[in-house]
């Protein structure tokens, strides 16, 4: 029995020993994993690297508190994007806010870049950190091709001092350009979603000299009164799409001008703003040709003008094969409108005889009501009238008026089904089309 005792009492001994040793080499071994683990990082202690290919601005030198300067960070992490061969992707996180004075992403770059701001970008409160800069520029985007810019976070121009300053607010201030938030130049192939872009100092976005482009998902707000504050532009640029978009602002939801085509506008609500415009064109007696323009299902609301083309006299060019259709207004000042003599300017314009060509315009199924009596307006030039206009299954009723009614100078075109107000065309030309 005294045998058994023993022997039982070594067996647990030895078995005690070997847990403890067995226990101190795994303490021993998560000590040293965890110390691979907390190797020193660059930047910010709450960016963990994934890959290669995931370039997080804190490990740059970015802070993210909206008070330090970022510009640098990103800069740097732009440029190494850029250089890779393999897809990389820089990355904003949420619970960032970075502050980023005007910088510059050049292209081309190696392979398809990625840009996904889930904080915050904000811009100086300052205009005069411009003074020595290009005043039209914040974020630029020039020479890039297969970009995309997503996300969900926020871009944000804290135009506030520039709308004071402004000469539209203030008439005894000096005239001078404000930045634009975003803006592509010779760019092609852009994928931009998902953004919320607020309170740019004058446009939100702009495309200039770009090719395919799909915009998707984006909100941009701006308040009524805030001046030139154009949510998206587009100028000189082929195969631009922008859909499923809110936009409120103080000028144009979104304007074309230059030489364009082949633009593609689905599913916009517009409201506050001055509505959906071609143009203006032709100033300074300068040519532009858009063509080939599809605005398809918006609703606008409270705005100025709804679907709108504006042109200066004494310009050449032309706008052709322009069809606006499945198109709600809610109490929008001049729902349907066309302007040959667009005249942007404290002074009067002078009267010139060219202009430019204005043709083939349909507009179908647009309904709502209008906040003025004149609820289509044609005006169009003495020496390069209006041709080939269609109207079909337009009722705009009135908001506090009366009645609506239509306007009509040198505009030749046709109607078809329902048409209210009643067309203004001579009687020649409305014919079924």
């Amino acid at each position: 029995m005294s045998n058994l005792l023993h022997f039982s009492w070594t067996t647990f001994v030895i078995i005690v020993f070997h847990l403890f040793i067995c226990l101190c080499s795994n303490f021993l071994y998560t000590q040293a994993f965890d110390s691979l683990l907390r190797l020193p990082q660059s930047g910010s202690p709450r960016i963990r690297p994934r890959s290669k290919r995931v370039l997080f601005i804190g490990e740059f030198g970015a802070k993210g508190d909206g008070l330090s300067n970022d510009t640098e960070a990103l800069r740097n992490a732009w440029e190494i994007a850029c250089s890779y061969s393999a897809r990389p992707r820089i990355e904003i996180p949420a619970g960032y806010t970075s502050l980023i004075y005007p910088i510059s992403f050049a292209g081309p770059c190696k392979s398809k870049v990625t840009l996904r701001i889930s904080g915050t970008i904000i811009a100086p409160e300052d205009p005069g950190t411009w003074d020595s800069l290009d005043q039209r520029k914040w974020l630029y985007f020039h020479g890039v091709n297969h970009l995309t810019v997503e996300g969900g976070g926020t871009i944000n121009g804290r135009g506030q001092k520039w709308w004071e300053q402004s000469c539209k607010i203030n008439t005894t201030n000096p005239c001078r350009n404000a930045p634009t938030a975003i803006t592509f130049h010779r760019c092609k192939d852009l994928k931009i979603k998902n953004l919320l872009v607020v309170s740019s100092q004058k446009m939100h976005v702009a495309f200039t000299n770009c090719l395919r482009v799909d915009t998707s998902y984006l909100r941009v707000i701006a308040p009524a009164l805030s001046p030139n504050t154009d949510g998206i532009h587009i100028s000189t640029s082929r195969g631009v799409q922008i859909k499923d978009s809110i936009v409120r602002t103080g000028d144009d939801c979104i304007s074309i001008v230059g030489n364009s085509s082949r633009i593609w506008i689905r599913n916009i609500v517009c409201g506050p703003g001055h509505g959906i415009s071609i143009g203006s064109l032709g100033k300074s007696n300068s040519c532009s040709q858009v063509h080939d323009v599809m605005v398809d299902g918006a609703l606008l609301s409270n705005t100025e003008n709804g679907v709108r083309i504006k042109t200066w006299q004494g310009g050449s060019g032309f706008a052709t094969e322009i069809r606006f259709q499945n198109i709600l207004m809610d109490n929008v000042s001049h729902p349907i409108i066309i302007d040959q003599y667009y005249c942007d300017s404290p002074l009067p314009c002078a009267n010139q005889t060219s202009a430019v060509s204005v043709t083939n315009i349909s507009f179908i199924h647009i309904k709502g009501t209008s906040a003025t009596e004149e609820a289509i307006r044609f005006a169009c030039s003495d020496d390069s009238p209006c041709e080939r206009f269609y109207l079909e299954d337009i009722q705009l009723v009135s908001y506090g008026w009366e009645h609506t009614k239509s306007f009509c100078w040198r505009a030749h075109g046709s109607s078809a089904g329902f048409v209210y107000p009643i067309p203004c065309f001579s009687c020649r030309e409305s014919i079924v089309k």
